[in-house]
């Protein structure tokens, strides 16, 4: 008698239940549609499973962009940090502008103070030396924070309004730019006229970051300490 063929199991893509796969599915998805589109369905979808599947890894849309940022900043080449706490400072908010310039819709997500609760601490090396480099010129812990806080709002401004900048759009959305100003009432504009959108386009993060940073610590070596609350 003939043997019954076994019935065959799930066809096209095995069930995929490796974490790596997960975010290197997600990141596609956002690299292609953006991270506001971004959907424990789509995703599943995506990788052709069931969303239960993904709740095995996952908790919601949060946690899961949270261990993209994790997994992006981990793969990160870390720099040499110098031993001068104020060249510290520069460098570890450069590697951090640089990360997060690759991955702009990430400044978006972290655009919340309690960020750093969210991150691993593996992930964290950056807020650390900017910290600490702040601490060993002579900052108290209070006027690190706030070091660190001055210099994340301008890098990640910055980030933003290059991303915003650079994104394509339709003909018909095309801003028109003028080219002259009233000089009877921007009299400082008109001289610059036509010359502003060159000015503007050019990348000045690096020359303000360490004139922002030698104003940071010189203000707060002129402060004095903040009584406990």
């Amino acid at each position: 008698m003939p043997r019954t063929p076994a019935p065959h199991g799930r066809t096209g893509r095995p069930p995929v239940t490796s974490r790596a796969e997960i975010l290197v599915a997600a990141r596609r998805l956002i690299e292609r549609d953006g991270w506001e589109k971004l959907t424990i369905r789509r995703l599943a979808a995506e990788l052709d499973i069931g969303a239960t599947t993904l709740y095995h890894h996952i908790r919601d849309k949060q946690d899961l962009l949270v261990q993209l940022l994790n997994h992006h900043v981990n793969q990160t080449a870390r720099p040499h940090l110098p031993d001068d706490p104020r060249d510290r400072v520069v460098v570890a908010a450069l590697a951090m502008h640089d990360a997060l310039a690759a991955w702009p819709w990430a400044a978006e997500v972290l655009t919340t103070d309690g960020f750093v609760g969210l991150l691993d601490e593996s992930a964290l090396w950056m807020v650390d030396a900017v910290v600490g480099g702040a601490m060993d010129h002579g900052c108290t812990s209070d006027q690190a924070v706030d070091v660190f806080r001055s210099i994340w709002y301008y890098t990640v401004g910055e980030i933003l309004v290059r991303a915003h900048s650079g994104r394509p759009l339709a003909d018909r959305e095309q801003p028109v730019y003028r080219d002259s100003f009233d000089a009877s009432q921007v009299p400082h504009l008109a001289v610059i006229g036509e010359r502003w959108h060159v000015l503007a386009a050019r990348d000045t993060y690096p020359e303000g970051l360490g004139a922002f940073v030698d104003g940071l610590l010189a203000h707060a070596a002129r402060m004095p300490p903040r009584a406990a609350g």
